[in-house]
């Protein structure tokens, strides 16, 4: 991974972390993005002496804001002219229903609209990068999910459970169409399942019953490592094995099927379209 520019989101804690690390030790020069300065700093400087690499570097967004992934995206792209490795690793799921400052209700928001901006508005970067590879980490759950274009916002029926699995699920989606897009470009764009991962990321929800916080700690034991859990991105990332896999859903370094909706083409059109309205995005891609 020497001279590849690999930029990871939510690369603060837990899988993304790991992610940035793992391409740290390989050699790449790694980006992580982070919505805090001093966790984001405390994980830059971890990430390069625990790899050797000193060319870890943090860029700050809060990915709940479209405002804010747009400034990030400008600081990044006026210092760089290539991206080799783009991976949405970011996700949020609250325990109860909020919207962003865009509106947006804030599962969906974090979880899928802002790995649809991201993506889109980096993707001239990457084709500049060829080859260049899109990872996007999603969850089995999506299977439970169907896209309710009708209240895409949970705001009728609002679970952080159901909001969770529509945004995997949309993700997914997403990933193929853009695959489909992007074809004979020379830009892969693969998901993947990371497996139940034991992270203090759902104990930070300040809404969580004490019954549940109690449940998580007791099974958090048996749930894999992230180091475990970011095995399936790095290898996406890199792996002369899938340098020209596109479109496809992993799960243990394997690609496995998703979902019969994640399939469905007129639906991921639909949701491409809707998403860039949401995101006031013009459409680059034909």
């Amino acid at each position: 991974m020497k001279d590849k520019i690999c930029m990871i989101t939510g690369a603060t804690s837990g899988i993304g972390k790991e992610t940035a690390l793992g391409l740290a030790k390989r050699g790449a020069s790694v980006v992580i993005i982070g919505r805090d300065r001093s966790r984001g700093e405390a994980a830059r400087d971890e990430i390069r002496v625990q790899s050797g690499n000193p060319n870890v570097d943090l860029l700050l967004a809060d990915l709940s804001s479209q405002t804010s992934i747009r400034q990030m995206v400008a600081e990044f792209t006026a210092h760089n002219t290539q991206l080799h490795v783009l991976i949405n690793n970011v996700g949020l799921a609250p325990i109860k229903r909020s919207v962003t400052v865009d509106g947006v209700e804030t599962t969906l928001a974090v979880s899928y609209l802002a790995p649809f901006l991201l993506t889109n508005l980096l993707l001239d970067t990457l084709k500049r990068s060829v080859p260049a590879r899109v990872v996007n980490v999603a969850g089995d759950f999506h299977r439970k999910a169907t896209i309710q274009f009708d209240d895409l916002m949970s705001e009728r029926d609002y679970t952080y459970v159901r909001a969770n699995n529509q945004a995997k699920l949309a993700l997914i989606l997403f990933t193929y169409e853009l695959s489909r897009r992007l074809t004979g470009v020379g830009v892969t764009a693969n998901c993947l399942h990371p497996r139940a991962v034991g992270t203090d990321g759902p104990l930070k929800d300040p809404d969580l019953s004490p019954f549940a916080r109690f449940m998580y700690k007791l099974v958090k034991p048996f749930f894999i490592s992230p180091a475990k859990g970011a095995e399936t991105s790095i290898f996406l990332a890199c792996s002369p094995e899938v340098e020209n896999i596109t479109g496809k859903y992993f799960i243990k370094k394997s690609p496995v099927a998703s979902s019969a909706e994640s399939y469905n083409e007129e639906i991921a059109k639909h949701l491409w379209e809707v998403s860039a309205k949401l995101t006031k995005l013009e459409e680059n891609l034909q």
